[in-house]
């Protein structure tokens, strides 16, 4: 296996046969998510113990049907095992196989054990196989397959054992192959292998299939296989298709001596049944409706309790330091900086949670395909197609992985307008934003005794998102022309119970990795807003903290409303107070003062950052109560012109608007940089936002003031 210090293992699979459900029972929370070498497609790694002696590195390989690629999912699975310079290059693979799907899931196994590599082969949902009247002889299929063959439950980890007791036993390469490679291009193939020193067979086949994409050939190897090609009249389409037909007769011999099926008609009738409602043409757009729905209902209800908890803690906690500590800068750094920003954070995370949970639930039943198969209709009709629902969907939770998911799109056309347009889609780090905004003007009251009026709010402003993606993928696809079409073919996975370690796996990943990747955005801008609050022209700041004292002897000003008057006044003749006013001219006609100019500024690093902005900047500038929350101060701040509150219904709807349709975020812009190799793409969508969240929120703000 390899002069290695720890076995590396790669896990693959078709999509929904279980692959990443058995990759977190191997590892747990021992993982870790990276990126594969050139693209931004997820890579997860974790250690998992298999004895007392042995640690294996797992890695989890995106979902593929064959080592054909047709998306760039499945591209990188082959990029990948032909890669024996990686650091992660596997010593042996194990693919794990949907039993319900045995036929089709062996394809792919077929061709991993020809190139060579030794091979586990897990049989996963075996149970649910057996309830359709199938049965597997296991037995007879280690000695048809000539590898290890082990029964696991993905779902629940049963059989989890067994595989580790295979992994620590010496796997070697099956001495066979599948293919008759006689009836394959034999000249070319070894030509191929003399010529590039390649002892495997089918390797130097896909070589010839592939050889474009192989990043470890130089352009002259290339040139000299294309000229190979031509010499012995290589046809790769249609070898291709000869050595699927031939794989598959094989693979039903097998399966011919293994698989002995039963009456499946009464559980197909389930499943028809569960569909027809589920996928109904009117009542499976109302049901998918609900279940938004209830999400949106469940951020704002159920997250109440959590929050308020949080909230006193946090509050609390500022409190007890300001009281504890000598006074000094600091602690007003510690106090009104970091706790201020970092609180305006942690007070969002029950409804992250919830949201992350829903996503995370549809995922793992089976429903999420549904979707996709329901809105396809609905889709097309805006130049996208069911798998852009994926995409927009994510994007709920953030649009940099949505951004990523759109690979599996395979129209270039498609592709590019669903990237586009899944930014409009509100994230998950909007809820700060919306959540402070619509507490502020929306009433805490419900609706028929059971609909919070917040809730019904925040559903709105996703629809609105949604809404403006669709219209926007609608004029993009007019304008970008292409002869390419398209299909959409897709396989339901069967409905499952969800695996609810799975779902607490991803929430206690994802949530993880808001806080502590906002964290530390929020960190450093925190500790420069504060110095830039805080500091300014020492004689400004001076002269401003004279006028105030004068003006508070003057109007005979309580010490609170004096102390408040002169944090105030040194605020706005700090370095942050001259930015904002020099900023406010732009933004003015939209309702805005020059401290939520700041605050739009340092969003731009991440939306959440928002709060933690207006925290700090309130933090600085009033020094009533310590205690009070981000909301209330700002539900108690005032317009100076006009003597009212400064979040009125048209300020705070103004700028839920602006936050709807905004690029207000660097990572998406970096994604889609990524995505889309070069930087057209990425300042168009920024600009087009832009203009968009700014003449949006300009029409509300006056039609509303």
């Amino acid at each position: 296996m390899g002069a290695r210090n720890i076995l590396k293992i790669a896990l693959l699979g078709n999509p929904n046969s279980g692959k990443s459900s058995l990759f977190n029972h191997l590892t747990g929370l021992n993982q870790k998510i990276g990126n594969f070498p050139g693209v931004t497609v997820d890579k997860k790694i974790g250690l998992s113990k298999i004895n007392q002696t042995l640690v294996a590195e797992i890695i989890d390989l995106p979902g593929t049907y064959s080592l054909y690629p047709k998306s760039l999912d499945e591209q990188i699975v082959f990029d990948f095992l032909n890669s024996p310079n990686d650091a992660h290059y596997p010593d042996f693979l194990v693919v794990v196989v949907d039993v319900s799907n045995l036929k089709r899931n062996l394809l792919l196994f077929t061709q991993a054990r020809d190139l060579g590599f030794p091979v586990i082969l897990a049989l996963n949902m075996l149970d649910i196989a057996k309830r359709a009247g199938t049965n597997i002889d296991i037995e007879t299929l280690k000695k048809e397959l000539g590898v290890p063959v082990v029964s696991i439950n993905a779902r629940n980890g049963d059989g989890v054992d067994l595989l580790k007791t295979a992994i620590s036993c010496p796997v070697h390469n099956a001495p066979d192959s599948f293919l008759n490679f006689k009836e394959f291009a034999p000249e070319l193939i070894q030509e191929i292998k003399e010529k590039f020193s390649i002892k495997n067979n089918y390797l130097a086949l896909q070589i010839a299939h592939r050889y474009k994409e192989v990043e470890s050939l130089s352009e002259n190897d290339k040139k000299l296989i294309e000229e190979l090609k031509i010499k012995h009249g290589f046809d790769s389409v249609l070898l291709q298709s000869k050595e699927t037909v031939s794989r598959y007769e094989v693979i039903h011999e097998i399966l011919s001596k293994v698989e002995k099926k039963g009456n499946t008609a009464e559980r197909e009738r389930l499943s028809y049944k569960i569909d027809k409602v589920l996928t109904h043409k009117i009542g499976g757009y109302l049901i998918f409706f609900l279940l938004l729905f209830l999400m949106f209902q469940a951020v704002f209800a159920w997250a109440a309790l959590p929050m308020n908890l949080i909230d006193s803690g946090i509050a609390g906690i500022n409190d007890w330091l300001k009281n504890t500590l000598p006074e000094g800068p600091l602690v007003d750094l510690l106090t009104d900086g970091l706790i201020a920003g970092l609180g305006g954070i942690l007070i969002f995370i029950p409804q992250i949670a919830i949201l992350f949970a829903f996503i995370a639930i549809l995922e793992e039943s089976g429903y999420m395909s549904r979707v996709m198969f329901l809105m396809d209709k609905i889709m097309r009709q805006f130049g996208l197609n069911g798998r852009s629902v994926v995409p927009l969907i994510s994007s709920v939770a953030c649009a940099v992985p949505a951004i990523m998911a759109t690979r599996n799109i395979d129209n270039l056309k498609e592709r590019l307008v669903t990237i586009f347009v899944t930014p409009l889609m509100s994230c998950s780090a909007r809820i700060p934003v919306f959540t402070v905004l619509i507490g502020l003007i929306v009433p805490k009251e419900y609706v028929v005794g059971i609909f919070n009026l917040q809730g019904l709010a925040l559903m709105g402003l996703y629809l609105l998102g949604f809404l403006a993606a669709i219209l926007s993928a609608l004029v993009m696809s007019k304008l970008l022309k292409t002869k390419e079409k398209s299909y959409f073919i897709m396989e339901f996975p069967t409905y499952k119970m969800p695996r609810w370690k799975n779902v607490g796996i991803t929430l206690v990943e994802k949530v993880k990795a808001f806080v502590f990747e906002a964290g530390k955005v929020i960190l450093a801008i925190s500790v420069v807003l504060w110095v830039l609050a805080s500091y300014g022209p020492s004689n400004k700041m001076a002269i401003a903290e004279d006028k105030a004292v004068v003006e508070s002897k003057q109007k005979n000003l309580p010490e609170s409303e004096a102390n408040n008057l002169i944090a105030a006044r040194k605020l706005e003749y700090s370095y942050a107070g001259y930015f904002g006013r020099f900023i406010e001219p732009s933004i003015r006609p939209l309702g805005f003062d020059w401290k939520i100019g700041i605050a739009l500024i340092t969003s731009f690093a991440a939306r959440e950052v928002f709060i933690g902005t207006m925290a700090t900047i309130y933090s600085v500038g009033d020094r009533s109560d310590d205690s009070e929350t981000v909301m209330e101060k700002m539900r108690e701040e005032i317009n100076p012109e006009t003597g009212k509150p400064m979040y009125s219904i048209a300020v705070a709807f103004s700028l839920l608007i602006f936050y709807v349709f905004a690029m207000q975020c660097m990572s998406t812009l970096a994604v889609v940089y990524r995505e889309t190799k070069g930087w057209k793409w990425p300042a168009l969508q920024f600009a087009y936002m832009t203009l968009l969240a700014y003449v949006s929120s300009f029409i509300v703000y006056q039609l509303l003031s």
